[in-house]
């Protein structure tokens, strides 16, 4: 089978009066076939037939049958239609159900990628777009484990978003993070667009959680469920996710901690992403400059009060460690394990047992700032305790000859029945002499 190109060189030099043998050898084909595309037998491109359609008395149960099923293996099919008669093979069962598209398109179970997608309106100030990102591979000083998890808010018509890592994806979190984005965004829209996620809505129905929609009351506004399989529904808070992973979290160091992760990621926001350009109806300006024209509401009051809490494990200079600082407990609780709890509208934390006993009570410092808050008592205490278990004798050595001592030798005796407590009666020799003098018995 000839390509296209020389196809076309073949009719070309045959126009100019080349001999088939000659073009044949130019090409490097055999004449037959030369001759066969000049005269029009054959069309480049199209392979002929090897011989009659084997296949087409198969079609129809082929057809029948995912069009019944869509999702019947083609190794299942194939079974069914050997019992039938076919006799070719596999692959060309396989070949044939894609050449001829017998395979139906099953709309519920296919992605989004490659469905048409209509323009979405976003007006301004109307819309916040939430996600969750999970991030692979975070520093191990973090002690997250595989993955950190970055909560994103996005303003739907401007396309400005913020985001903030977050330790667990529990709903108190949830709510520390929504507070802090929209702060970061510059106020509230209308309306917050989430997907399914649980700690919003029940997954199954989309309907809002009793305890989130206290939130949403709290900040005044509605909340909107994206339907199941429609992530292009909430596509500017999906681009910014591909911005965060792709644009900061991909050149994040190992050395940092969470609160220098979080400050370099508000510098990205608002060096990087605020400056991009783009054009919205007929207005060309930044991201930034958009979004000042959204008129967000202003936030003028505390986040809603949900307690958050997280485990800690005390350090052996009975310190807790928290959002970058460091908070003092009482000396016996070193090298356990305790409750950092959190009242998002309070401004101090507690520190507690695992059982719930409130060890310690401190005033919360700004997050990242590397203090280390300590009470007097605490301090005291420690000092006492690290100087009554502090011991000014030489360490044993290890090969020092140290032979058993009096108690160890008395101990001994014991054991061998020679101990001064033996109960026995000794009796002189004398005394049997005496006795054989005298006759008499012995005492």
């Amino acid at each position: 089978m000839l390509t296209q190109e020389e196809d076309v060189d073949a009719n070309a030099l045959h126009r100019r009066g080349w001999p088939i043998s000659k073009i044949a050898a130019h090409l490097g084909r055999d004449p037959k076939t030369i001759r066969a595309y000049v005269r029009g037998e054959r069309t480049a491109g199209v392979r002929k037939a090897a011989g009659d359609d084997q296949f087409v008395e198969y079609v129809e149960y082929v057809r029948s049958r995912l069009t019944e099923d869509p999702h019947l293996w083609a190794q299942t099919l194939f079974d069914e239609l050997q019992g039938l008669g076919f006799a070719q093979s596999y692959q060309t069962l396989t070949r044939q159900i894609r050449d001829r598209g017998l395979r139906p398109h099953c709309e519920p179970c296919s992605v989004a990628k490659g469905r048409p997608v209509a323009v979405i309106e976003h007006p301004p100030g109307v819309e916040t777009q939430w996600d969750w990102l999970e991030l692979p591979d975070p520093p191990t000083s973090w002690g997250w484990g595989a993955s950190a998890s970055l909560f994103v808010g996005a303003l739907a018509h401007s396309g400005k978003w913020r985001g903030q890592l977050c330790e667990s994806q529990d709903q108190p979190h949830v709510i520390d993070a929504l507070h802090k984005i929209t702060v970061g965004l510059g106020g509230l829209t209308n309306v917050w667009r989430f997907d399914r996620m649980a700690t919003v809505c029940y997954p199954p129905t989309g309907k809002v959680t009793a305890s989130f929609a206290a939130v949403a009351k709290h900040y005044g506004v509605s909340v909107a469920i994206c339907p199941a399989r429609h992530g292009n529904r909430k596509g500017v808070v999906e681009k910014a996710n591909h911005t965060a992973a792709q644009g900061w979290w991909r050149n994040l160091t190992d050395d940092v901690t969470v609160a220098q992760a979080q400050a370099s990621l508000d510098r990205f926001c608002e060096r990087r992403s605020d400056q991009r350009v783009r054009t919205i109806g007929t207005t060309r300006a930044t991201v930034g400059e958009h979004a000042v024209a959204e008129r967000l509401r202003p936030v003028t009051f505390g986040a809603y009060p949900a307690v958050l809490r997280v485990d800690r494990q005390v350090s052996a200079q009975a310190l807790v460690a928290f959002r970058g600082n460091f908070y003092s407990v009482p000396p016996e609780q070193a090298h356990t394990q305790v409750v950092v709890s959190l009242r998002l509208d309070a401004k101090h934390i507690d520190i507690a047992t695992r059982s719930g006993i409130i060890v310690a009570r401190h005033k919360l410092a700004v997050a990242g700032g590397g203090v280390m808050i300590r009470e007097h008592q605490h301090v005291t205490a420690l000092d006492q305790a690290a100087m009554h278990a502090f011991d000014q004798r030489v360490a044993h050595r290890r090969k020092e000859r140290i032979p058993p001592g009096p108690a160890a030798r008395a101990a001994a005796d014991q054991l061998l029945g020679r101990g001064h407590n033996d109960t026995s009666t000794v009796v002189d020799l004398s005394a049997y002499v005496e006795a054989a003098n005298n006759r008499k018995q012995l005492p």
